[in-house]
C-alpha cells in the first residue's frame, strides 16, 4: 500500500505532462536523430523532457502575465537554465538507481496504466486501443510511455527514501514560538505639530538646498532608459475599419438576450423545516414583530446565504406568479419550492428591457469596431516583422505602417502611457543596446517594437522639479526638532519615576503587541525598537512630522491558548521542514553528480531552441 500511495498521485501528473506537454512535438524534427540532449553517468536528459520543460515553464509565464512569451524573454529570465538545472538534477537519481540496480517491476506499471481514465472505454474498462490512440496523439511510444513512467515511479522511490522522517526538532517550534509569541505592554504618547505652541518659519532658499542635498537620496531619480517604440493600438485604427451591416446585425442576435431581458427581480429565500413553520413566520412577519432579517439570523444564518440575486420568471418556476405580483419590500410566502417551504422577499424590482436593433447601434459598432480593430492589427505583425527582419528601423514602421513612433524615459516608477502595460515594462526592464527591434503583443490586441537609445544612470532631480516635495520634508524635519526639544526634558523626568500625567504628556494610546502587531500611524521600525526595550523603559521614536514617547509596561511570555500563533508556528515549521527537505535531495543530487559525471550537448540543445523561435 505504501508504494501505491507514492505512486498514484505520480503517475496522475506524468500522465497529464506527457499529453499536454509533448502533443505534436519531435516526431519528425528532433526524436528521429536526437535522443538526448546530455547525461549524467548513465542516465540520458531526453530530448523531449527538456521540450517539455520549456515549453511548461514559457506557459506557465504567458499564465500569469497573461500575454505571450517569447523564447527571447524566457531566455533572459533565465528559464533554459533552470530547466536544464532541474532535468540534470532528476537524472543524478535515475543514475543512482541504474547503477543500484533499482527499477519498477512490469506489473507495477501495468496495475497503474490499467487504473488511469484516459486509456479507458466506454464501458469503463481499459481499452487498449484508447491507450495506443492517446500516446500516438502526443508523439509518444508504448515503450517510451512506460519506460519514463518507470524511470519516475523509480526515482520516486528514492526521493522518498531520503525524505522519509525528515522532521525538525521540538525546540525549533518552542523557538518561533518565544519569539513571535512574545508579548510586551505598552503606553505611548503622540505629538504632533498641533502640541506645539509656537509654528515654524518659511523655509529659505538656503534651507531648501541643505535639506535637498543632506536627503539627495530621497530625490534621486533611478537608472532610467530612452526608449524609441512604434506601436499600434486597436484604437488607432478603429474609426477606419469598414463593418457592414449584416456583421452589425449578426452581433445583435448574439447578444439578442443582453439587449432584451424579461422583468427581472432580486430576491432573498429562507426555506423552513415544514409549512408550519414557515406560515408562523410569514404571521410575524404581518404582524411587524419580527423583520424578514431577524428571521434570518433567528436560524443561524446570514442574509448572503438567502441571496438569490437577480432571477427571472423562469428561474423560478411555478412560484414566479406570487413573486412577480409582489412590490419592493414585500415579504411573500409560504411558497412550496423544491428545497421546501419558504418566505421570499422581494429587495428590487428590473423591469423588462427591450433594445432594438436601431437602439443597439451604438453599442455594436463600438464592440464589433474593437473586434474588427484587433483582428487588423493582428493581422499586420507578420509583414512588420519581414520589415524589420529587411533592416526598417522603428521610425521607418511609423511610414510604412499604421503604427505610431513616440519616445519614453522608463524606470520602474513609470506607468504612464504605453508603460501602463506589464508586458512592456517587463521588456523594458530586460532591453538592452543589442536587442533587435522585434514586434511583440500586448493583451488588449496591440503590438509594439522598441529600441533602447540610451540608458541614463540614477541623478539627483534639480531642486525645481521637486521643490514640493523638499518643502514637505523640510517642515516634517523641522517640526519633530521642535517636538523633540519639547519631549526630552519631559522623557528625563519619566526616567526618574513620574508618570504621563505626571509630566502633563496626554496618553494616546495603551496596547500589548506581539513581533506581528500594527500601530496606527507609527514609523516602519516601531515594533523593532519596541523589541528592543526593557521593561519600565522610557523611549522617544522619530516619525515623518510626529515624534512618539513610547514606555514598556511589561514583557509577557506567549500566550498559550493563542490559536493564530500556533498555525503560524505550524506552517513556518512545515515550510522550513520542506526547504531542509530540499536541501536533502540537492546534496544528493550534488553527490550524485560530481561521482558520475556530467555530459552536456550543446548542439541538441540548440536543436531544441529552435523549436521555439
Amino acid at each position: 500500500m505504501a508504494s501505491k500511495s507514492i505512486t498514484k498521485p505520480l503517475v496522475w501528473i506524468l500522465m497529464g505532462l506527457l499529453i499536454l506537454g509533448l502533443g505534436g512535438f519531435g516526431v519528425t524534427s528532433l526524436s528521429g536523430t536526437l535522443r538526448s540532449v546530455g547525461k549524467v553517468g548513465e542516465a540520458d536528459i531526453r530530448v523531449d523532457e527538456y521540450f517539455r520543460g520549456l515549453q511548461q515553464e514559457i506557459n506557465a509565464l504567458q499564465a500569469s502575465r497573461g500575454e505571450p512569451v517569447s523564447f527571447i524573454q524566457a531566455s533572459a529570465e533565465g528559464v533554459p537554465e533552470r530547466v536544464l538545472s532541474q532535468l540534470i538534477s532528476q537524472a543524478a537519481f535515475d543514475h543512482e538507481m541504474i547503477s543500484s540496480g533499482v527499477s519498477v517491476g512490469d506489473e507495477a506499471i501495468g496495475e497503474q496504466i490499467l487504473a488511469m481514465p484516459q486509456f479507458r472505454g466506454g464501458d469503463g474498462e481499459f481499452n487498449r486501443e484508447a491507450y495506443r490512440f492517446t500516446l500516438e496523439q502526443a508523439g509518444l511510444s508504448e515503450r517510451d510511455f512506460e519506460e519514463s513512467m518507470r524511470r519516475d515511479t523509480a526515482r520516486s522511490f528514492l526521493q522518498a527514501s531520503v525524505l522519509a522522517g525528515v522532521t525538525l526538532p521540538d525546540a525549533y517550534g518552542d523557538t518561533l514560538a518565544a519569539y513571535l509569541g512574545e508579548r510586551r505592554a505598552i503606553t505611548w504618547s503622540l505629538q504632533t505639530r498641533n502640541d506645539l505652541e509656537i509654528g515654524i518659519p518659511e523655509p529659505t532658499e538656503a534651507d531648501l538646498q541643505a535639506y535637498h542635498q543632506e536627503n539627495a537620496a530621497l530625490f534621486t531619480r533611478p537608472e532610467s532608459k530612452r526608449i524609441t517604440y512604434a506601436w499600434l493600438t486597436p484604437e488607432m485604427i478603429v474609426d477606419t475599419v469598414e463593418i457592414d451591416d449584416q456583421s452589425l446585425r449578426d452581433a445583435y442576435e448574439l447578444r439578442f438576450d443582453e439587449f432584451n431581458q424579461p422583468e427581472r427581480r432580486m430576491v432573498d429565500r429562507l426555506v423552513f423545516p415544514s409549512e408550519d413553520d414557515a406560515a408562523a413566520a410569514a404571521d410575524r412577519v404581518a404582524l411587524g414583530t419580527v423583520s424578514f432579517s431577524d428571521l434570518v439570523s433567528e436560524r443561524g444564518l446570514q442574509l448572503s446565504d438567502t441571496d438569490m440575486g437577480v432571477v427571472t420568471a423562469r428561474d423560478l418556476g411555478d412560484n414566479s406568479d406570487a413573486i412577480f405580483a409582489g412590490l419592493t419590500g414585500h415579504v411573500i410566502g409560504p411558497v412550496e419550492t423544491n428545497l421546501g417551504p419558504a418566505l421570499f422577499r422581494i429587495n428590487a424590482i428590473l423591469e423588462a428591457q427591450e433594445t432594438t436593433f436601431e437602439d443597439a447601434l451604438p453599442q455594436l459598432r463600438e464592440s464589433v469596431g474593437a473586434d474588427r480593430a484587433r483582428r487588423v492589427v493582428e493581422s499586420q505583425v507578420d509583414s512588420i516583422d519581414d520589415l524589420l527582419a529587411g533592416g526598417a528601423t522603428v521610425e521607418d514602421l511609423a511610414e510604412e505602417t499604421d503604427m505610431q513612433v513616440a519616445e519614453i524615459v522608463w524606470n520602474p516608477t513609470v506607468s504612464d502611457d504605453i508603460a501602463a502595460y506589464e508586458a512592456f515594462r517587463a521588456a523594458a526592464a530586460s532591453l538592452t543596446e543589442n536587442d533587435f527591434p522585434e514586434v511583440m503583443q500586448l493583451d488588449d490586441g496591440s503590438i509594439y517594437a522598441m529600441r533602447l537609445d540610451e540608458t541614463i544612470p540614477p541623478e539627483l532631480a534639480p531642486l525645481e522639479d521637486v521643490r514640493d516635495e523638499v518643502v514637505a520634508g523640510w517642515e516634517n524635519q523641522t517640526y519633530v526638532e521642535l517636538l523633540v526639544e519639547k519631549v526630552t526634558p519631559l522623557i528625563e523626568e519619566m526616567r526618574d519615576g513620574k508618570t504621563f500625567e505626571g509630566v502633563d504628556l496626554a496618553v494616546t494610546g495603551t496596547q500589548e503587541l506581539t513581533r506581528r502587531g500594527f500601530v496606527d500611524n507609527a514609523p516602519a521600525d516601531f515594533i523593532d525598537r519596541v523589541f528592543s526595550m526593557d521593561a519600565g523603559e522610557v523611549a522617544l521614536i522619530r516619525g515623518p512630522g510626529r515624534v512618539f514617547v513610547l514606555k514598556l509596561d511589561s514583557i509577557q511570555p506567549p500566550d498559550e491558548a493563542d490559536e493564530d500563533l500556533t498555525q503560524v508556528i505550524q506552517q513556518l515549521r512545515n515550510e522550513a521542514a520542506g526547504t531542509v527537505s530540499r536541501d536533502y535531495l540537492q546534496i544528493l543530487a550534488t553527490d550524485i553528480r560530481s561521482r558520475a559525471g556530467i555530459e552536456i550537448d550543446e548542439a541538441a540543445i540548440n536543436a531544441v531552441h529552435l523549436n521555439f523561435q
